[in-house]
């Protein structure tokens, strides 16, 4: 694989919005979910606030490591199969336009409610 940016590009966006959101990008909607259960993890102060932030922090790496690996890099594959590649049809890729989309503005419309959720969560610990 690699170098699929410029061959499918849909593909590409809708993959770079959701990894962003996974490794939570301010303002994305996983930033805000994955910081609520992190948070309050943490906030007991037990091994398992730090063991729930380093699998946080693999599963990110791994997310932009696939990215980078499938659409950045150099293509490392045969050429008549890399010229073959083409985007997801309409059927495939409207539902993958209706979950990215929600992905990216629900975060910043439920900021005040997983936040207040947060701070209700670590005050009962």
């Amino acid at each position: 694989m690699g170098g699929l940016r410029k061959l499918v590009p849909f593909t590409y966006s809708v993959m770079m919005t959701g990894s962003l959101a996974f490794v939570k990008l301010p303002f994305l909607t996983g930033f805000y979910s994955k910081d609520v259960v992190l948070e309050v993890a943490y906030g007991k102060r037990t091994v398992w606030g730090h063991f729930a932030s380093l699998l946080g922090s693999l599963a990110a790496f791994y997310s932009i490591k696939l990215d980078y690996l499938t659409f950045l890099a150099e293509p490392n594959g045969y050429k008549p199969i890399i010229t073959h590649a083409h985007d997801s049809p309409v059927k495939i890729g409207l539902p993958l336009a209706i979950l990215t989309i929600p992905s990216i503005f629900i975060g910043c419309f439920t900021k005040d409610t997983t936040t207040t959720m947060a701070i209700g969560m670590l005050k009962s610990i």
